[in-house]
């Protein structure tokens, strides 16, 4: 497996993959609102320009076919950059080391430019990976939709966050005021 940056020559191939992956992942893709498919998508062009130019985004490929990809930038956060990584995706079809290879490649990359904290989601079938890369969990990564996303973005739903199960023990519970409240 090889893996290297990617070019604008690869638009048709990632976005052909992107596909791919989303409906491996979410069968009924294809019925889906036009606004929902595009929000799971993640090689518009205009993204796929801005990852091109991060020096941390980097697509596996076998025999000339693409496998995966993963799309990474530099945060900075105030007294130190990161590294945020935003998408991995692989191939149904690719060998079961691809993501971890991926990740290392943008490990390295960050490495090799003085960053010394790489940020990704950890995502089901990710968990191999990252204990293989000496990653630490710091928590959940949660992602809230808005507006019509909402009713139909993938993930699981972590319902009412005043619920007696939420970490701080309930409503009120974090000190911070309820939405239109004072504190």
């Amino acid at each position: 497996m090889r893996y290297r940056i990617f070019s604008e020559q690869d638009t048709d191939a990632l976005q052909a993959l992107d596909l791919t992956v989303q409906r491996h992942l979410d069968p009924a893709f294809d019925t889906l609102p036009e606004r929902e498919r595009a929000g799971r998508l993640h090689t518009s062009l205009p993204a796929l320009k801005f990852y091109e130019r991060s020096e941390h985004s980097f697509v596996a490929e076998e025999g000339g076919q693409l496998a995966g990809f993963i799309f990474a930038q530099s945060v900075w956060q105030g007294d130190k950059p990161i590294v945020l990584v935003r998408t991995l995706s692989v191939s149904p079809a690719a060998p079961a080391d691809t993501a971890q290879g991926l990740l290392h490649a943008t490990i390295k990359s960050a490495y090799d430019t003085a960053v010394y904290e790489v940020h990704f989601p950890l995502t089901p079938g990710l968990e191999d990976t990252a204990r293989a890369e000496e990653a630490v969990t710091l928590g959940a990564y949660a992602v809230r939709h808005l507006g019509s996303r909402l009713e139909t973005s993938p993930g699981v739903r972590l319902g009412d966050a005043r619920a007696a199960s939420h970490p701080t023990g309930g409503a009120g519970g974090s000190g911070l005021p309820e939405a239109g409240g004072s504190a």
